[in-house]
């Protein structure tokens, strides 16, 4: 889980950087997505790695939507959040809720910078509601230099192998993998989710 750029982050985040790492078919890809997996009555959901967009549905109106990112101001430009925190994740993989307290998880195109993935997954399966799911969407672009050298070195399809073993060995359950974007029509798209065991009754 070493880097290429192995300086701290909070520098290299320190601008706001208002653009999208994604082309907009990605990005209308990712949403259907999320319109079709995403809980439709959840109540709270938590955005990881946030930014100034979350590409989730305009359906889909959670009363609590957290954002969890690197930079105030690209977050108080997100119109989808109702909370932010800024939290540098490689530093501190804790998240700072309670238990339990969130229907879903997201996190798009981040996944490749985290230093310590596993931690953070099991920091997810804590905050999540039984049942609940977490979603990751990565492409193959990225801050070559900040993604962490495990996902640098492999392909495309090792990258989805990599982020679905972060969610077995975190211990979550029907982890599932999608080619939502084809590369044949421009950035491609991936998506590995997983859900926190349901109680039994």
């Amino acid at each position: 889980f070493r880097r290429q750029d192995e300086s701290d982050d909070s520098g290299f985040y320190r601008q706001p950087r208002f653009v999208t790492h994604i082309d907009d078919g990605a990005i209308e890809a990712l949403t259907r997505h999320y319109a079709a997996v995403l809980p439709s009555k959840a109540t709270a959901h938590l955005d990881v790695c946030s930014s100034w967009v979350s590409f989730l549905p305009d359906s889909y109106k959670p009363p609590r939507c957290v954002g969890l990112g690197m930079n105030q101001a690209e977050l108080d430009r997100n119109q989808q959040l109702t909370e932010t925190v800024v939290q540098d994740l490689n530093q501190n993989p804790k998240l700072p809720f309670d238990d339990e307290s969130f229907d879903a998880v997201t996190n798009v195109v981040s996944i490749d910078y985290m230093t310590n993935p596993l931690e953070l997954l099991a920091e997810y399966r804590r905050v999540l509601r039984p049942g609940g799911i977490a979603v990751h969407s990565f492409s193959n672009r990225m801050f070559w230099t900040k993604a962490v050298a495990i996902w640098t070195a492999g392909d495309e399809w090792q990258r989805v192998l990599i982020a679905s073993a972060y969610f077995s060995i975190a211990g979550f359950d029907q982890v599932e993998a999608f080619l939502v974007r084809s590369p044949k029509d421009g950035d491609p798209l991936y998506v590995v989710q997983a859900r926190k065991a349901a109680k039994s009754e």
